[in-house]
Formats: C-alpha cells, structure tokens, sequence
C-alpha cells in the first residue's frame, strides 16, 4: 500500500484494534511558539511529560527558532492506549499530523495496512541522515518490510546504577571509581553479597511485583546475552532456547534471595531503596537518572555486566514516525524531514534526560564524553536488544504483561522456571496465532 492509497472503513477499524492490542509509556509538554507568520506550521504529537517533556519542550524551542521556514506545533496526549488509539484512527482517517513519536517497538503493528508512511532514505540522507550516524542496531530496528519507517531519537536501555559510597566500602569499585567487572553469573552474585554486606538495606534493588515489563527487561537482557534471541514469526509457533530461557529465569530467582535483593519488591519501592541510600545497587532504565540526581546521591551507572558471553541489553527507542496522510503536502513534508534532522543534530540534551541519544555525531562528540554518568552506559546503544517484532508485542504491550503472569510465580514463590517458560510459550503461539489487526489479511510481507 502506498502512502496515497485512500485506506478502506474495515482498515480503520484495524487500526483502532492494533491500537488496542497493547499501550505504551511515553510522556510531554509543550514549547511556546513564535518566530516569522509566514513560517509553515508542523502538527507534533507525543506523550512526553514529566522532565522528558520539559527537554523535549527545550529542543522544540531551539528548532523553531533556529529557522524561519517551520514552527512545530506539539500536541501532547495522555499516555498509553488514549495516544496509540488516536494516532491510529488519524493515521487510517488519512488526518494525521506530519509527524509523531512511537516506541521503535510498536512500529511492527502498525506499518502494516498503511498507517505509517515510509521515509525516503535518500532524502534523509541529503540532510545527514543516514545509516551511517546511526548505531546498527538502532537504524535496523526502524525498518519494516524493507523500508524504513521510523527514525529513532534515543535508546533508553535497562542499565545498572550502584551507589558509588557503598560499593567503594564494598571493595568493588576499581581506581577510576567503576564497579569491578564481572563476565560470569558467579561472579556477579560474589560482587553482589559484597554489596549487601555494606547496604542497610539490600545488595541489588530490583522491583518486579506486578510488573511484567520489569521482568522482561531483565530476563531478555540475560537471555541476549547467550548469543540468542526471540524469533515471533507470524502465524507459526515461537522460537525461544528453552535451555537459555530456563538459565536466565533461575538466575533471576538466585538474585531474589532476600539478602541480594528482596523476594518481594514492587517497582516503586525499588527505586526509593536505591534514591534514599539504603541499597547499593538497582537495576531500572535510564529514565530514572533525574531521580537520582534528585536525591542528591553518590551514584554511577553502566551497563549491566555481560554475565553470559556476549554484550547485549534490552532496550527500546522513542522514535519518529510519519503517521499515513491522504494527500500530503508536500512543502510540509519536506520541513517535517527538515526538522527531524534539526533536532537530531540538536539532541545533546536529550542525553539530560537519561536516554543516550541515537545521532552518533551527538554521543561521540567531545562534549558528551564528558558526560557523567550518561558517557559511562553510552556504549549500550550498541548492544540494544529489542521486543521480538510482531503486531502484540512493544513497550507497555500485552507481550509484556503475558510474560510477567507466566513468570511471576516463578520469582515471588519459586515456582518451576521450567514450566514458567512452557507457560510463556503457549501464550505467544496462541497471539502468533491471530493475525495482526492492523494486516488481517497478511498482505504486508516480511
């Protein structure tokens, strides 16, 4: 389908369903306009709030006035299903804005049937935008059935922070102040009790309760690192190493030890153990840097240790998409492609907010190494590991919440990491299973 192709009432409705399948996190807020009238205005829709959107509140300023041919206009709507439902009926309606924040992960439900339009590689190119000023991961992600349909901004992996005080009372800290590496799943557990004996709390803070995304981005984290990855191919069955799967589940439930880290921990308690100085270490995503700074702690951060062989850390990207448009203008089109660049170029900021942004001039710029600690877990963008795609799966999915009702006894009660996995297997066969409802008919390819 091409990015003209009036989309059907049946494809709508498709697109009201893919929105549905699963939510999304993202937050905003939004930039004074100003600057010359005559300049065209770009729609802008986004979830980002909180600091996120303050920052990105900032870059839309900067954008706008660095030049008088555009002013972005942001609509910041509520997050999770209210946004994906939004995007999708405007994008099948053919009213879509000129361009729009996804997570790179939920693109793969919704290319398909034509609710995004491709980008034009050269045209981004001829703007320096281009495959190479991208990490490879990160510029393949934004491809879908040969083409590229977003463009990421940032990778806001699942890191390791660790209270630089305590860890140095611990011994694990090595003349630069890093933490001590660690190559094995012993080792890291050795490391670990080093930690805890130094905590007034626990060792690690790891919050999991209800929580299906904290539990897969730990678990795909361990599971990548064995060299291996989750295959979804639509309408078969599930490709995962259950020798692998297994391994890394149990691992999970030897940290959950209640000296290492706590048997029973929600997301939230976890990051306040960590923020009020009571354990030394936590894993969380780079979201949670400004907390942090907040609460004025001794911290660091890195990746999390390579324990199985192979470098790799989940992740996921705000990315830029073009929602589909009937009848695009094309003047507008042209400023959209113009102020994606602008703001790629102009992303260092972004880097405030946690996320390492994804424009490689940006990171391996000077400046930014001089960034701490964001410098410090910069290199994970090169290691990114994403959702497997298929139509249900995505940051805030239903995947997500699938694999933490199949895996949480496992971690609160110590259930069978064995049968756990079969569990989690048949729920991904039973959604491979149907088709994507944005692509009901499978006619968008591979």
């Amino acid at each position: 389908m091409t990015p003209s192709t009036p989309i059907s009432r049946r494809q709508m409705l498709a697109g009201t369903a893919a929105a549905l399948a699963g939510t999304a996190f993202l937050s905003g807020c939004a930039p004074t306009l100003g600057g010359a009238t005559t300049a065209q205005t770009l729609q802008f829709w986004h979830l980002l709030s909180g600091g996120d959107g303050v920052t990105m509140s900032g870059l839309l300023d900067t954008a706008n006035a660095s030049q008088d041919a555009y002013r972005v206009h942001p609509t910041v709507l509520a997050w999770g299903t209210p946004y994906y439902t939004k995007l999708a009926m405007a994008a099948a309606g053919g009213r879509a804005p000129d361009v729009a924040i996804m997570h790179a992960t939920r693109v793969a439900g919704y290319a398909p049937g034509g609710l995004l339009d491709p980008w034009d590689v050269d045209k981004l190119a001829s703007l320096g935008v281009d495959e190479s000023t991208f990490p490879a991961p990160i510029w393949e992600k934004g491809h879908a059935g040969g083409d590229l349909y977003s463009v990421a901004l940032d990778a806001h992996p699942f890191v390791l922070m660790y209270n630089t005080d305590i860890c140095d009372a611990a011994g694990v800290l090595d003349s630069d102040g890093s933490l001590t590496p660690t190559t094995s799943p012993e080792e890291f557990l050795e490391l670990s009790r080093a930690v805890a004996a130094e905590s007034t709390g626990h060792g690690l803070s790891f919050g999991y309760l209800g929580d299906g995304a904290q539990m897969w981005r730990l678990f795909y984290t361990l599971y990548t690192q064995h060299g291996l990855t989750m295959e979804t191919p639509e309408g078969e069955k599930a490709v995962l190493d259950d020798d692998a799967a297994i391994e890394s589940l149990t691992y999970m439930q030897t940290l959950l030890d209640g000296e290492i880290a706590a048997a029973q921990s929600d997301y939230g308690t976890a990051v306040a153990e960590f923020a009020t100085g009571n354990s030394g270490m936590l894993f969380t995503g780079v979201w949670e840097l400004r907390t942090m700074q907040a609460a004025e702690l001794p911290f660091n951060a890195s990746r999390i240790p390579t324990l199985y062989g192979t470098d790799a850390v989940y992740a996921d990207s705000h990315s830029f998409v073009l929602p589909h448009q009937t009848s695009p203008d094309e003047e507008k089109r042209e400023l959209t492609y113009e102020f994606v660049a602008d703001l790629l170029k102009g992303s260092f900021d972004w880097a405030e907010a946690g996320h390492i942004p994804a424009y490689l001039p940006v990171t391996e710029s000077p400046d930014y190494a001089d960034l701490v600690p964001q410098a410090n877990y910069a290199d994970a963008a090169q290691y990114v590991q994403y959702d497997p795609p298929a139509w249900f799966t995505g940051s805030g999915s239903n995947f997500q919440s699938e694999f933490g009702a199949a895996v949480q006894g496992v971690l609160l009660s110590g259930n069978d990491p064995a049968a756990a996995i079969t569990d989690f297997r048949r729920r991904v066969d039973g959604l491979l299973a149907k088709p994507n409802p944005a692509d009901p008919e499978g006619t968008f390819g591979s």
